[in-house]
């Protein structure tokens, strides 16, 4: 449910009336052996113009230079620890655990903020629309130059009753009250891909979230992801999808999930306005 349809059945039951004027917000970033693009992560936190942020990073036990570059950049980082883990969804879990801040969202190691005005682009929504969770449009661009534009993520057309097409709004630019999820969970690490897809259709559909859309790209995200590598990995993410969909109450059906791909390759075609 969108703030204009009207306000989420969690309204009445928040213990978050308002949010405060000024506000933390935490930004989680879970990495293994990410020494080649975390840096340029770090770095577009420290460039946001909002003053209250909290970056936490929670490394899985890299072995190569991922502890230094923490370490070389320990004064823009709120919190960090180094261990293993069982995962990626783990350690966003972890991170998710250690946030104190109003509003949690999470960055990829490989990815990036593209301007320093994004964070304050998210506390604007939030206070504006009152939305229990915000999204934007993504950026797939290319690994080795992000420059070149791959991928355009567009998130307007979203809607719960999408998630039973296989469509989620850009997980990287997802930001929810932390308070959501303490009262509805965090990631199951029992999912190997799509756990961001069940956590997006438990809070967005089953627990119906009041959400806002900010029509801006939020995040750059570098090619290469677990689930877009190959066929295999593209079977795995739709059966675990037809999974998630079956435990929040969705129905749905691989075949219906294939339906999704013709509109997908409109995604590399396309390209945000202005």
């Amino acid at each position: 449910m969108s703030p204009e349809d009207g306000v989420s059945q969690l309204e009445q039951e928040r213990t978050l009336k308002h949010l405060p004027e000024c506000f933390r917000v935490s930004i989680v970033t879970a990495v293994l052996n990410g020494e080649a693009h975390l840096a340029e992560a770090i770095q577009s936190v420290r460039d946001q113009t909002y003053p209250h942020i909290e970056h936490i990073i929670v490394d899985g036990g890299s072995r190569d230079g991922t502890v230094a570059i923490i370490q070389a950049h320990a004064d823009g980082i709120a919190k960090w620890i180094s261990e293993p883990d069982q995962g990626i969804y783990d350690a966003m879990n972890k991170g998710i655990s250690m946030a104190t801040g109003t509003i949690v969202g999470t960055l990829n190691a490989d990815d990036f903020y593209p301007r320093p005005d994004v964070i304050d682009d998210v506390v604007q929504s939030f206070t504006r629309t009152r939305a229990d969770a915000v999204f934007a449009d993504l950026l797939v661009v290319d690994r080795t130059d992000p420059s070149k534009v791959i991928r355009y993520y567009d998130s307007s057309d979203f809607h719960p009753g999408r998630f039973c097409q296989g469509w989620m709004p850009p997980h990287p630019t997802f930001f929810t009250l932390r308070e959501h999820y303490r009262r509805f969970g965090l990631y199951s690490t029992d999912y190997h891909i799509a756990a961001d897809y069940e956590l997006l259709t438990r809070f967005l559909a089953r627990h119906g979230l009041a959400y806002a859309r900010i029509p801006k790209v939020l995040v750059h995200m570098r090619s290469g992801g677990i689930s877009s590598r190959n066929l295999k990995s593209n079977w795995l993410l739709n059966r675990e999808i037809v999974r998630a969909c079956k435990e929040n109450d969705i129905h749905t059906s691989m075949p219906r999930l294939l339906c999704k791909y013709p509109r997908k390759l409109l995604e590399y075609v396309r390209r945000p306005r202005g």
